[in-house]
């Protein structure tokens, strides 16, 4: 078997992995924690506009979830004005969430109407057939 040397230079370029690793670690620290102490501004106003969306839309079909949507815009309000920004985004993200789930059901709720009506119309056509 033979076994080569290394330079200097190619003992180094081996070590440099080592020491870069630390280095790019507390570097994407850095920015996750950055991250977290901006202002979800932009996250608020896509909350805010769901939550505004549902409450038109769905707000006498999914009442329930509707009203949790609003509470939590609210809290998410709060954190906001409190500074509590990483709250506040997941706050705004959770009311998204139930503003969605409100829509839906809403939109579940009117289809299952839809079909009773439908239904029923289908029931009333054959009982007038089945008269004549």
């Amino acid at each position: 078997m033979k076994y080569l040397a290394l330079t200097p230079q190619q003992q180094q370029r081996q070590q440099h992995p080592r020491v870069a690793l630390p280095f790019v670690s507390l570097v994407l620290i850095a920015a996750l924690s950055a991250c977290s102490s901006t202002p979800p501004t932009a996250q608020m106003a896509v909350s805010k506009a769901a939550v505004e969306r549902a409450d038109t839309s769905a707000a006498v079909d999914a009442p329930v979830e509707v009203a949790a949507a609003r509470q939590k815009l609210s809290l998410a309000n709060a954190a906001f004005a409190n500074k509590d920004f990483e709250l506040a985004r997941r706050l705004a993200e959770q009311a998204e969430a139930d503003a969605a789930l409100a829509e839906s059901q809403a939109r579940s709720v009117r289809s299952a109407r839809a079909l009773a009506e439908v239904r029923e119309g289908i029931r009333q056509l054959r009982d007038e057939m089945s008269r004549k």
